[in-house]
């Protein structure tokens, strides 16, 4: 049996242990061939050297995550370990691993997992992108995050955001107020993004003199849509229809995000979702982008990623 010992050189080694050892738990878990024994900064492990080799690798990839971040949750520490996100993949710097925008009360927005930062890299290099994963991904967030670093930068005049509105069959009618009222309830994840990137009174400034329109799917129809930013979410919940429609809207000097769950489609069944339809038929379309992201890109609750592999079996 060999030993390998990890000074914790951090102020609070329960940033890596957990209080309790909630955290050292998860890592034990991880390794059940090794025995681990944490006293004050240090973390001993006790086993053969190759699971010695891959724990200390693993272990120095988790430090470098606290560095850089300041923070490491569970599910941090479970999509690191995770036999689906290699550490020298997942966790490498590169250009696309820089700060995407400075948001409100110091927040620094910043791709969080690989798929992320594939996210930022792939619609640097081309003009259409399609986003597509389950809950909690952080594909929405990192869409209005990007849409508003081209906006600071002057890169674009204006952001667009749009989503189908399936559950009121885009017929907003009987609902109070006007139509920003109506659809507000459907764009909150936007407005949450939007809000942790933009001071409030900035935000209601761009929104009142159109430099961010919201607006719902049916209105883009008959539109060109130059120098801007558009963000389509849930892009399952449209109809092909619907979705050649909205692609065909791309005017000059803009950027498309096409965010959505396909295993979340809303529509009746007998109308095949046009998110869907548009991946089969646009992946391999030269300045077209698509990303897949996955459970191990999950940055909420680490209960979700357990949600989404039970149902993914199911």
């Amino acid at each position: 049996m060999h030993e390998l010992e990890i000074i914790i050189n951090l102020p609070e080694p329960t940033v890596l242990l957990g209080i309790r050892g909630a955290k050292l738990k998860i890592i034990r878990q991880s390794f059940p061939k090794l025995k681990l024994v944490a006293r004050g900064n240090s973390l001993k492990a006790f086993g053969d050297q190759t699971d010695l080799d891959v724990f200390n690798s693993k272990i120095s990839t988790i430090l470098a995550h606290i560095e850089k971040y300041n923070q490491l949750t569970e599910n941090d520490i479970e999509r690191i370990l995770g036999p689906q996100s290699p550490h020298d993949e997942d966790n490498k710097d590169t250009g696309s691993d820089a700060v995407i925008v400075y948001g409100n009360s110091g927040i620094r927005v910043k791709p969080r997992t690989k798929n992320q930062r594939l996210m930022v890299s792939r619609s640097e290099k081309d003009d259409m992108l399609f986003a597509v994963g389950p809950a909690g991904t952080g594909k929405t967030y990192t869409a209005v995050a990007l849409a508003v670093r081209a906006l600071k930068k002057k890169e674009v005049r204006r952001i667009i955001l749009t989503r189908p509105a399936v559950e009121a069959g885009e017929n907003l009618g009987f609902l109070p107020g006007d139509m920003k009222e109506k659809l507000d309830p459907y764009m909150m994840p936007l407005y949450d993004g939007l809000r942790d990137m933009i001071h409030h009174e900035k935000l209601e400034e761009y929104i009142e003199n159109g430099t961010i329109e919201v607006a719902p799917l049916a209105f883009m129809r008959g539109r060109t849509l130059d120098n801007a930013f558009v963000i389509l979410d849930e892009a399952q919940n449209t109809t092909v229809q619907q979705m050649k429609m909205f692609l065909t809207r791309m005017g000059k000097h803009a950027k498309f995000i096409i965010t959505g769950d396909v295993t979340q489609v809303d529509l009746p069944r007998h109308q095949k979702s046009g998110l869907i339809e548009g991946l089969e038929r646009l992946s391999d379309v030269e300045g077209i982008s698509v990303v897949r992201l996955t459970a191990t890109d999950v940055i909420r609750h680490r209960l979700v990623k357990k949600i989404i592999e039970a149902f993914e079996t199911d």
